[in-house]
Order: C-alpha cells, then sequence, then structure tokens
C-alpha cells in the first residue's frame, strides 16, 4: 500500500500542527492526560516522534496548545455574549457563559486531573487568561489583583459547580456583581 504524505500542498507547519493538536485532544479525551504519549500520537497520526516534536513540541508544549485552543473557543462564545453588556451584567454573564463551555467539554474535566502540571497553576499564570478576565470585567484600568480573584473565582467554581443554575447565576449577581456594577 503506498504511503501518502498528508500535508503535500498545503501549509506544512500550520496543517501539521492543526492534525497533531486534534489528535492529540482525542487521546487525551480517551486515555487521560497522564497516559498521553508522543508515542501513542506518533502512531495516530501516521508519523514519526520527531514529526511530533518539530512541528508541536513535547507533551508539554501540546497539553499547553490544546488548552490554548479549547480557551479561545471559549472566551470567543463569552465575548459574543458580553458585547453589549456593562458592570455586573457583563461579569456575572461571561463567567456563566465561560463556565458552560469549560463545564460542557469533557477534555476540560480530564485536564483538571492531571498530575504533571495543574490546570490551575497553568489558568492562573497564563497572560492570555489574565488578559480575558481584565476584559470580562470591563475595567477602564489595569487591575491584575481584580483579574486574579476573578480567576480564582472562576476556578473555584469549576471545581465544586453548583447542580442549580438559577443558585449559580443568584449567587454570581449578588457577590460577584455588585463590585462591578454601573448602578452607582
Amino acid at each position: 500500500m503506498p504511503r501518502h504524505d498528508w500535508l503535500v500542498g498545503r501549509d506544512r507547519r500550520s496543517e501539521a500542527a492543526e492534525r497533531i493538536y486534534a489528535a492529540a485532544a482525542e487521546l487525551i479525551a480517551r486515555r487521560g492526560y497522564d497516559a498521553f504519549t508522543i508515542e501513542a500520537l506518533a502512531a495516530q497520526v501516521h508519523c514519526s516522534p520527531a514529526t511530533i516534536y518539530r512541528h508541536a513540541g513535547g507533551k508539554a508544549a501540546i497539553r499547553d496548545a490544546i488548552i490554548a485552543i479549547q480557551a479561545t473557543r471559549i472566551v470567543d462564545t463569552a465575548r459574543q455574549a458580553i458585547k453589549d453588556l456593562t458592570g455586573s451584567d457583563r461579569v456575572v454573564t461571561a463567567t456563566i457563559v465561560a463556565l458552560q463551555g469549560l463545564q460542557s467539554d469533557p477534555l476540560a474535566h480530564l485536564m483538571r486531573s492531571m498530575h504533571e502540571t495543574p490546570i490551575s497553576e497553568w489558568i492562573t499564570n497564563s497572560p492570555a487568561v489574565n488578559g480575558f478576565a481584565a476584559e470580562m470585567l470591563g475595567l477602564e484600568e489595569d487591575d491584575p489583583i481584580a483579574a486574579q480573584w476573578l480567576i480564582r473565582v472562576f476556578l473555584a467554581l469549576w471545581c465544586w459547580p453548583l447542580k442549580d443554575p438559577d443558585a449559580q447565576r443568584a449567587m454570581l449577581q449578588r457577590f460577584l456583581g455588585p463590585p462591578y456594577s454601573t448602578d452607582c
């Protein structure tokens, strides 16, 4: 059987990376992050481990890229939901939409349980996540402490969600919304 080069006629680097990240996400969702290996990924994409390293990096780099791809999808959905909102409505809606996106993604649940580098550490240290937290807050001045506070509230709700979505919304409106209310 002839072997076909799956990268012929395309932007090799981006096409390879996209294919590798999609296969890695599938493997992680199926087996878990701790069982994920570059060798299994190479077998899944029908290439050598060297190709994986060349186009996507090692296990940690692939993990970070998958998390970034996942976060971008969630952030884009939240941005759409809050585009015309301000104050407490903006913060509460962005938090709820982002939590729903993260809680519904099976890969997110597996990533949360990884042992190599806790997802919470990656999230709290990510400049992109901090930037989005600041954007969600809708503050005119940079406030890194407020962004970190929002990230930690978000992580707590992700790890320990309320079963009742109405109760969660009420809690967010009561305790998260007031500091950002435009009614003052």
